[in-house]
């Protein structure tokens, strides 16, 4: 099955894997060089100036009020979420606290969308556990390794699940200014948390252009969820993109050597396997 042949939503939510997936490698990556929370602000503020441009360049209508205000709360709920995932990912196992940040996101809006959208087809009922079964397996280790970061990771799961329900609520305006505005909120609380709690200390420059590039990576997969969720299913775009730390995962081996176990292996098979079977029509 190529990109062609998917169908729309299906085409955003793995677009957003990509994105999201990378993004997170490379924003744990700069938090162990930086303060979580400061680089944080840092690529909420990169993301909300590419969202605010590519809005304005596109002449993109402005949303309601209502879309608005849900945006706003997805911002809050994400942005927070964001700054203590970069943290569990800094002092933890990549290859762990991504997988279970992942799956903790993907079962309340998943529930949430089968209770007000109905029962999806049988295939992508089985496609839905073949991907928690990937993502079981992606965070499944083989050795007496550390946990810690675990319990933020779980934490940031629930702040996940909170945009991701939020951005559906927001409707079909804009997904650019939708992103753009949620980011408006993620940057006030991360910067309020950076100023007040006296976080702020001295960025290189390696660590600045990290946190650039992770937040319009970020805010990207940002705006193919959004698109995703409005063209298809909430379930079945929340649990497609919920499949990006199989690219954390893959980056955190190749480039900073961490374990790859036969696990790791199979639940990519079981996360290739179910794409086809959640984008079923």
């Amino acid at each position: 099955m190529t990109m062609a042949s998917l169908s729309a939503p299906t085409s955003f939510s793995l677009s957003a894997v990509f994105s999201w997936g990378t993004s997170d490698f490379v924003g744990g990556y700069g938090a162990r060089r930086a303060n979580a929370f400061q680089l944080t602000a840092i690529a909420h503020f990169s993301g909300l100036v590419l969202m605010a441009a590519v809005a304005l360049a596109t002449h993109a209508a402005f949303p309601s009020r209502t879309a608005v205000a849900w945006a706003l709360m997805g911002g809050l709920s994400g942005g927070g979420a964001l700054a203590i995932f970069y943290r569990a990912l800094a002092t933890g196992r990549m290859g762990l606290t991504a997988p279970v940040a992942a799956v903790l996101s993907a079962v309340i809006p998943t529930a949430f969308g089968i209770f007000r959208e109905g029962l999806p087809q049988p295939a992508q009922v089985i496609g839905f556990a073949l991907a928690a079964a990937g993502i079981w397996l992606i965070s499944r280790t083989e050795d007496d390794s550390s946990t810690e970061g675990i319990g933020m990771a779980a934490l940031a799961g629930v702040g996940f699940a909170g945009f991701y329900l939020c951005m559906k609520q927001a409707g079909d305006g804009s997904a650019f200014w939708l992103a753009a505005t949620s980011k408006v909120a993620s940057l006030t609380l991360t910067g309020l948390v950076v100023l007040i709690g006296h976080r702020a200390r001295a960025i290189d420059r390696r660590g600045v252009a990290l946190g650039v590039l992770a937040g319009c990576l970020d805010v990207a997969g940002s705006v193919l969820f959004i698109r995703a969720s409005q063209t298809g299913r909430l379930d079945a775009a929340v649990v497609l993109s919920s499949l990006y730390p199989a690219v954390t995962v893959l980056l955190a081996r190749f480039i900073l050597k961490e374990q790859f176990t036969r696990w790791k292996a199979l639940g990519m098979l079981a996360a290739l396997l179910a794409v086809p079977m959640i984008a079923w029509r």
